[in-house]
């Protein structure tokens, strides 16, 4: 009797259903043997979950959002200038840029802040009136380094026929480049931006390290401090974490939009 061969379809429809199956046991399992009355007490207690709110709203993800998009503001505009620097003509342009990205891609932003908010003020003798100021820098700083890779790529991406076509228009270098290679560079590279600002988000929960008051605090530090509090448990932080989902997730579900817009794009 002949046996019947399974098509390379069935093969991976069946591989996938034991997968799903596995995970449901690996799950079932997993809630089975769960301490639930500590888990509702200590890390999803609604009690104290309401008592983060609006504070967690109105102060933490209000000020995460702020320096996100600071930080990202001046990373565009340095990672900007630091790409085109690294296509440049000029020898000296390219040393420096690729300099400055080595060295902010090499070391923790931890080190950046700790930079920007001690050590610079201290070797200047300067005083920043505000912490928003070295806490923009620091993010700003750091993210420019990895942005201006992403914005290289999408510049080498742009046919190098467009910008000679401009040139040939008798555009000057600099509007040739403002006016074809960097807009078509920038459509082209929006999902990896979207994915910095994500890290930019998370890197935002640096801030305490530079002494904030209260009404400044981030979603981190905000959560931190919540479980200090006498009973309050993890419940703080969790609360906190979902906060930077409600920021995250669309943030890549833009991106994923973006990709696929431009992959549809590349095939027309």
């Amino acid at each position: 009797m002949a046996q019947t061969k399974l098509s390379p379809r069935k093969k991976q429809a069946i591989f996938r259903y034991t997968q799903y199956a596995l995970l449901a046991v690996i799950a079932i399992i997993a809630l089975a043997l769960a301490d639930w009355d500590t888990l509702t007490k200590q890390v999803f207690n609604l009690d104290i979950a309401a008592k983060q709110f609006p504070g967690i709203i109105t102060v933490a993800l209000k000020n995460t959002l702020i320096y996100t998009a600071l930080g990202f503001a001046v990373g565009l505009s340095g990672g900007l200038l630091l790409a085109l620097m690294r296509i440049s003509s000029i020898a000296p342009y390219r040393w420096l840029a690729t300099l400055y990205v080595e060295i902010f891609r090499g070391i923790p932003a931890l080190l950046v802040f700790f930079a920007f908010g001690y050590g610079i003020p201290l070797a200047f003798k300067i005083r920043f009136v505000d912490n928003l100021i070295p806490v923009t820098l620091s993010l700003g700083v750091v993210s420019a380094a990895y942005i201006s890779e992403v914005l290289r790529a999408g510049l080498q991406a742009v046919p190098k026929g467009q910008y000679e076509a401009a040139r040939s228009l008798g555009m000057s270098h600099t509007r040739a480049m403002v006016s074809i290679t960097v807009p078509q560079a920038f459509r082209i590279v929006l999902p990896p931006l979207t994915n910095e600002v994500i890290l930019l988000t998370k890197d935002s929960s640096l801030v305490y390290l530079l002494g904030v008051t209260v009404s400044q605090y981030e979603l981190a530090k905000f959560g931190r401090e919540g479980i200090t509090a006498v009973g309050a448990g993890l419940t703080p932080l969790v609360v906190a974490g979902l906060c930077y989902l409600i920021i995250t997730v669309p943030l890549g579900q833009l991106s994923a939009y973006f990709e696929k817009r431009t992959q549809a794009r590349s095939r027309k």
